[in-house]
Order: structure tokens, then C-alpha cells, then sequence
């Protein structure tokens, strides 16, 4: 059964930690943020809308996006059935064009862009300007966002794309802390979408170029991280070895949890230790800031995992809606079934606040 289409609200909260002398435009303080959910494939399209994903974002069978698994994302007959789905009930829909065509390529890129416009999602995702100018060109009324692989990190930068291609809304990487959001909000009129819930990347987005070493191919431009291709799982007695391109990136013990190889969450063997290196499998979970972000204008709050189940689908959603319209009513307070049905789900079966809770800038 689909949770009922919610209208943005205002919150009151008592003491928001708000430096109000960064605000610089007319914004309400106290708009609720909308949700924005993954969706990897028509079931999972279905599962955020019936449990309230206010927009649902996906991509096509190819390189254009940045998920470019085997087995995942929509060919154009589901792309408009899932759309269907999704305006039937109120939502709206955005897809993900959002990985560097080549000179060479450019042409499927811009064939993508023609395949949005013609079956009326209502935003793009996108991270090239040489794309955002196209679409900016050909198809005016189509909304631009700048996806997290464009590596806008300050509201100048933010700016610069609303003022050349009339972006509306900006995903922010998840590097930044509290204070930085808070400051690009206050100095732009773009829309900030940022991350709530969801697999971390240690790197800036749109700038790693790890798995590339190894795979000789690069994820701003192949779509994945750790191309299935690449992936050996190999066992060893009790044990078994993850290799990428036969490089040997994590060693899993029987009965313990293994997530998808990638070379930033691997373990090494640094000064005669083993351990995460880089970064330790993490999920990110902002639910409890969500009254902060709130508060200093956040405009939509995002659910990573378009290659995940449909059932993570379902119960990030579910949580998060109930979450966003607790705070809408002004009675919020982390619920324990929240916090456990998430944890259950989590990377590494663990969250952490990442950059959000760092104390420096």
C-alpha cells in the first residue's frame, strides 16, 4: 500500500545550532527537506514511492551513470513504466546522466539527454558542463541538477553552474561538515540536496581515480567503481580473497560480513599491520541531524543505494519519511525500530556521521 503524498510543512525547533549571519536569501529557516530514494531497477522504483519518496532517481543500461552494473537500471519501457508509477502517486522522477563522456562518446551522452526529454522525467542528474550546456540549449524546460560528481564543494562554484546552464538544484559531496553546507546555503539560490543515508566514499566525488590503477578503467567514466568483470572471489581454506584485476584488495574470515569489493574500502597491510587503510565499510547516517539540516534550509535529503534490494529501498524510505514528517510535526526523536532497522542494512553493518561530524573545515 502506498504512504500518502506529504506537503511541505513548517518546524519549529527550540534551539537550532544556526549561525543566522550566513544567510544571505529569503529562505524559509524551518522547510521540511523533500526525500529523494534510489532505485536500481522497476522494483525498487516501486518500493520508494509506496513508502513516500517525495522523487526517485535512476539510469539507463549503459555508461551514462554512475551504477552501470550488469543487471541493474532501466531500459526506456521501464523507464516509462516506472514513471507512470511514480506520477500516479505524486512523485517525480530524475535520471541519472552523471558519469564524463570522452570526445568519442559524447554522442550517447547527449542521446541520453534526448531520451529524458522525451520520456518526461522531470529533472537530470548531471555532473560535465559540456552536457549541462546541451541540455540547457536544447531542452530549456528540463530541470538541471548537479549531480555529486560534479565536486561542487563551495557556493561559488554552485553559482557559476546556476548562472551558465540555470542549474536549480545541487547535490553536495559528502565531504563536507555541518558548518560547510550550512555556509553554501546561505551564499546561493540553488536548491542543496546532501546525503542522509547510504555507502560513504572517502573521496571527493567526480575526482577519484583509485580503482582506475587497477582496472585500467576510470568510475567517473565507466560507471562503476569495481567493474563486475575485474572481481574475483577466490576461497582458501576457511578464508576467501577478493581480488580487482588480480590485485588482492580484502581477505573475508568464515561468517564474517563482506561487502562489495572496492579499493578505497580494502584492507592492506601497512607497517606490518592489516587494516582498513583508507576507509573502514561504513554506512552514512545523518537521521539524527536531520533537524539541523532542516532548519538551516536543506532542500531535499538523499538515499544512496541504486544497487541495492528492493527491500533496502522499502526500509530506508519507510524510515526516513516517518522521520521527515515527525520533524514536520515538531516532535522528533530518534525511534530505536529506526535506528535498528537501519543498522541492519548498513555497510559493514555500522553507520558513522562521516564529515558532517568533523570539527574542522
Amino acid at each position: 500500500m502506498r504512504a500518502a503524498r506529504r506537503k511541505p510543512r513548517r518546524i519549529q525547533f527550540s534551539t537550532p545550532k544556526i549561525n543566522k549571519s550566513f544567510r544571505s536569501r529569503d529562505a524559509p529557516l524551518n522547510a521540511v527537506p523533500e526525500l529523494v530514494c534510489p532505485a536500481g531497477a522497476l522494483p525498487a522504483l516501486r518500493s520508494a514511492v509506496d513508502n513516500g519518496a517525495d522523487w526517485v532517481y535512476f539510469g539507463l543500461r549503459d555508461n551514462t551513470n554512475a551504477r552501470n552494473f550488469a543487471g541493474l537500471n532501466f531500459d526506456e519501457q521501464n523507464a516509462r513504466e516506472g514513471i507512470r508509477y511514480a506520477n500516479d502517486a505524486g512523485a517525480r522522477t530524475i535520471l541519472a546522466i552523471n558519469t564524463y563522456p570522452q570526445p568519442d562518446t559524447r554522442e550517447r551522452w547527449q542521446r541520453a539527454i534526448d531520451t529524458a526529454a522525451d520520456l518526461g522525467v522531470d529533472a537530470v542528474i548531471l555532473a560535465d558542463a559540456g552536457l549541462m550546456r546541451y541540455a540547457a540549449r536544447r531542452y530549456p524546460e528540463l530541470a538541471l541538477h548537479l549531480s555529486v560528481q560534479a565536486s561542487a564543494t563551495n557556493f561559488e562554484a554552485i553559482n557559476l553552474y546556476r548562472e551558465q546552464f540555470g542549474v536549480r538544484r545541487a547535490v553536495l559531496p559528502r565531504v563536507l561538515s555541518l558548518a560547510q553546507v550550512e555556509q553554501v546555503i546561505a551564499n546561493t539560490e540553488v536548491e542543496i540536496e546532501v546525503f542522509g543515508f547510504g555507502s560513504l566514499c572517502v573521496m571527493v566525488e567526480g575526482r577519484c581515480v583509485l580503482s582506475s590503477y587497477a582496472t585500467g578503467q576510470s568510475p567517473n567514466t565507466a560507471g562503476v567503481c569495481s567493474p563486475a568483470k575485474a572481481v574475483r572471489w577466490e576461497p582458501e581454506g576457511e578464508r576467501m580473497n577478493v581480488r580487482l584485476n588480480g590485485v588482492l584488495i580484502d581477505q573475508f574470515e568464515s561468517g564474517e560480513n563482506a561487502g562489495y569489493p572496492t579499493i578505497c574500502k580494502g584492507r592492506y597491510s601497512v607497517a606490518g599491520e592489516t587494516y582498513y587503510a583508507i576507509e573502514e565499510p561504513s554506512s552514512l547516517n545523518a537521521l539524527e541531524l536531520l533537524p539541523q539540516l532542516a532548519a538551516m534550509g536543506v532542500s531535499a535529503i538523499k538515499i544512496e543505494g541504486r544497487q541495492r534490494s528492493p527491500a533496502y529501498v522499502a526500509e530506508v524510505t519507510r524510515v526516513w519519511r516517518q522521520a521527515i514528517d515527525e520533524c514536520g510535526a515538531g516532535r522528533f526523536s530518534v525511534k530505536p525500530q529506526w535506528k535498528a532497522g537501519l543498522a541492519k542494512i548498513a555497510e559493514g553493518a555500522q553507520y558513522t556521521l562521516g564529515a558532517y561530524n568533523r570539527k574542522w573545515k
